[in-house]
């Protein structure tokens, strides 16, 4: 019985690992970042436009900043 439930246990932990795994490698996509995207793609398949997307404002250094 102790056999049994380690195996199960070996089996869901390797399915865990290879369910983490899946993913984009690369950099998450601001929202500007999104925007100026999304224009360039409806340019292209000539669809209407979206909004001209406004340029994110520098954010100010905070206290907590290094810890993050």
């Amino acid at each position: 019985m102790t056999g049994s439930r380690i195996l199960v246990t070996l089996a869901l932990l390797a399915a865990m690992v290879a369910v983490t795994a899946c993913g984009r490698r690369t950099g998450l996509d601001t929202p500007y970042e999104a925007a100026v995207q999304a224009r360039k793609d409806a340019e292209k398949a000539k669809q209407p436009l979206p909004p001209e997307p406004e340029k994110p404002v520098k954010d100010k250094k905070f206290i907590l900043d290094p810890l993050l």
